[in-house]
């Protein structure tokens, strides 16, 4: 699995990093960067479940 951000919808909110620090960080502008792609599969729920808090939907899954 892996997860791409849309950069015009990110707003930095970073609800993704507090719900998988391991998989999200925010860059130098404040918006959210995949630190590891693919997603590890013992990560992807923590991934599906930053897809569908974010309140931008900004981060998408990609197959």
């Amino acid at each position: 699995m892996r997860v791409e951000v849309d950069l015009d919808r990110c707003e930095g909110n970073a609800v993704c990093v507090g719900i998988a620090p391991d998989l999200f960080d925010l860059n130098d502008d404040d918006y959210a960067v995949i630190k590891l792609d693919p997603v590890p599969a013992g990560m992807e729920e923590l991934a599906e479940q930053s897809i569908n808090e974010c309140p931008r939907a900004a981060l998408k899954r990609l197959d």
